[in-house]
């Protein structure tokens, strides 16, 4: 199994943010998963890869060919697949991995959350994605996400597809039991 992580270039202010990144790849690398992610040595990105590389894990990083001319590459990353732009990125990243994983991050990491999501709503996969909420950093988005179901412009369904969990252990428990759901009338596509 491969695990996408979507996190940010940014180490954040906290100091669960890193330790949780740290802890994530780790735990991906110690079941004998790899770890697919941005290909990035600094923030929480190079500190999941750096994990998950001490672990003795796999790791594959997919970096836009102008992150890599400024030196963003992780050098230590053997699997670095250079692409010419974000969207071939995140459509290597999907195509490689069986599951998403969102850590804290900005804008970049939400879009990516964001896509795949919306991509397993309309059925084009039925890959679990998640939040992995450290230091409770998405709880305003989980509540928005709350109002947006009960405003109806989220079916309840389609919100109960995005995995939220606190720990490393659980939010990689919890990709390992997701279903898609049956009968939702996105999910048509029956591609996996």
């Amino acid at each position: 199994m491969k695990l996408c992580i979507f996190c940010g270039s940014s180490s954040g202010d906290r100091p669960g943010y890193l330790a949780g990144a740290r802890e994530l790849g780790q735990a991906i690398a110690g079941r004998g998963f790899g770890l697919v992610y941005g290909g990035a040595q600094v923030g929480l990105m190079g500190a999941v890869a750096d994990a998950a590389l001490e672990a003795g894990g796999t790791v594959t990083g997919v970096i836009p060919q102008a992150l890599m001319d400024r030196e963003f590459a992780h050098p230590g990353v053997e699997d670095l697949r250079i692409v010419s732009s974000m969207h071939e990125r995140k459509a290597l990243m999907a195509g490689l991995s069986d599951g998403f994983i969102a850590l804290p991050g900005g804008i970049g990491t939400l879009e990516e959350l964001f896509e795949v999501w919306t991509w397993g709503q309309l059925g084009e996969h039925h890959k679990p994605c998640a939040l992995l909420n450290l230091d409770g950093y998405f709880d305003r988005l989980i509540a928005f996400l709350d109002e947006v179901a009960a405003a109806r412009f989220l079916k309840q369904q389609t919100r109960d597809m995005l995995i939220i969990a606190s720990t490393p252990a659980e939010v990689i428990d919890a990709c390992l039991s997701y279903q898609a759901p049956v009968g939702h009338k996105w999910l048509t596509g029956g591609k996996t």
